[in-house]
């Protein structure tokens, strides 16, 4: 019998949020597992912040005997010593998220568990899928009962479907995905084995590594150096990986030659410390600085750097343009997206909760301010504000990505064009909304340098031009920006 268990926390703030990061670790020891993916969960917080969840078995046990906790809330908010104590098994697949698809609700954590005849099926999902509605809809019509609102289950719902029809639960992945269609990094544990996949164009991203006798994957790198484990490889887009005490095992089958990899990955959604398909983040962000130096000069005092994504970025500024960079803003490092919000009659502001300005840095300064993007104006508005109120003579504003225009269906929740300042605005009157002194964005045309060539990326969000026909019903889920 099952032991799945489930507990519930939470709250939501949200700017603009990437859905969610994906970890699974098999200790080919028998060793318990869900301590290490606490803490790469830990790793990826910054991929997802409304709830998290960690899955667990036994491989040498029967083959129902999944422990689950899952709830809404931060990872050092929904865990603690009691309940990680009580997850014991060898495998296990852990869980991030920020809804873009699907309602902020608890019915919605992952990873999901699904208990079927030929076992348990436990299912991380980074992504989102362009045709869910239409495969739900058949789905229920032969008689799938959903429990939440997330396409995530509809992936799992096909992944034990097509396993009653075939030898392995890699190939039942695998023809699964060729009836998904959309942004997919998944991790799959089945009562025997560890799998990875992700989508053909490679949206999302996904590792491999390896500690001791465990093998782990993850989103980003960087929670492989946070347990101390070593980076084997990155998964490749259409790549299916299994992993079992055999070894690793690769099934290519469904590689493509055309990639759209998410340049938001590089510009904003992974931590600096990161390395995605082989591009070190850090740099990424270093050299759209160093372009938006070349491209939009401006005679200033000091550069600055809007925490985190925009710092490297603003060292790249400094370090091509020569003017000094500086730490013009606190912030604080205790808030996440769960600070209870102020009311509508209240004086605090959101940003300021979170940020506020160093007088002694900026004071009597002409201020060069970059930031990772402007989405609808009113955070970067506030921003150049706070600064001004705390003495700047000027701030000139840099973004380290082109405007946005167009709505993203591949897991980022960039909102609809009618939302976006940019698609009917000009620079000069966004310039004007945020009440900088000047303003630039980076080059749509140089984005291929932050990936040090054109290695395949999705660019949808400035240029409209999707890799896959956009869904025919928009399913992301509402968010207050």
């Amino acid at each position: 019998m099952s032991t799945e268990k489930s507990m519930v926390c939470g709250g939501d703030e949200a700017e603009i949020g990437e859905e969610c990061g994906v970890f699974g670790m098999y200790d080919m020891a028998g060793g318990d597992v869900a301590a290490t993916i606490y803490y790469g969960l830990f790793a990826l917080q910054h991929r997802g912040q409304e709830s998290c969840g960690i899955a667990v078995s036994r491989t040498d046990g029967p083959k129902r005997n999944s422990a689950v906790c899952k709830g809404m809330g931060l990872v050092n908010e929904v865990f603690h010593a009691e309940n990680i104590s009580k997850l014991s098994g060898d495998i296990g697949v852990g869980h991030v998220r920020y809804s873009t698809a699907g309602a902020s609700v608890a019915e919605n954590t992952q990873p999901l568990v699904l208990n079927y005849i030929k076992g348990t099926l436990s299912l991380a999902h980074n992504g989102n899928l362009v045709n869910a509605p239409e495969l739900r809809t058949a789905l229920e019509l032969t008689g799938a009962i959903f429990q939440t609102t997330i396409d995530s289950e509809v992936i799992a719902y096909l992944i034990a479907r097509e396993r009653l029809q075939t030898s392995t639960v890699e190939e039942a992945v695998k023809k699964a995905m060729r009836k998904i269609k959309g942004a997919y990094s998944l991790v799959v544990a089945s009562p025997r084995k560890l799998i990875g996949a992700r989508d053909p164009f490679g949206f999302r991203p996904l590792c491999i590594g390896k500690r001791d006798h465990a093998y782990i994957l993850s989103s980003e790198t960087c929670a492989l150096d946070t347990i101390g484990a070593e980076f084997v490889r990155d998964v490749e887009p259409g790549e299916i990986v299994t992993i079992t005490p055999d070894g690793i095992f690769s099934d290519r089958s469904m590689v493509t030659e055309k990639k759209a990899r998410c340049i938001f990955e590089y510009i904003y959604f992974a931590r600096p410390d990161s390395y995605i398909d082989g591009i070190c983040v850090h740099n990424s962000r270093l050299t759209a600085g160093k372009i938006l130096a070349q491209t939009h000069p401006v005679e200033a005092d000091i550069v600055v750097g809007v925490p985190e994504s925009g710092n490297a970025a603003a060292m790249g500024y400094s370090m091509e343009s020569g003017i000094p960079y500086g730490t013009a803003f606190v912030k604080n490092s205790y808030v996440g997206r769960t600070f209870i919000k102020p009311g509508q009659s209240s004086r605090e502001s959101s940003v300021r909760v979170k940020l506020n300005a160093l007088r002694e840095v900026v004071a009597g300064k002409r201020v060069i301010m970059v930031d990772d993007s402007i989405v609808r104006g009113t955070t970067s508005e506030r921003i150049v504000r706070m600064l001004k109120e705390a003495g700047a003579k000027e701030v000139h504003v840099r973004i380290s990505s082109p405007p946005f225009k167009y709505p993203c269906y591949f897991g980022t929740d960039v909102p609809d064009s009618d939302e976006l300042p940019a698609y009917d605005h000009t620079v000069e009157e966004i310039r004007e909304m945020i009440g900088a002194d000047s303003l630039g964005y980076l080059d749509f045309d140089r984005l291929s340098e932050l990936l040090d060539g054109d290695m395949g990326y999705c660019h949808a969000c400035f240029s409209g031009e999707y890799p896959i026909e956009p869904p025919k019903e928009d399913i992301r889920g509402e968010h207050e920006k």
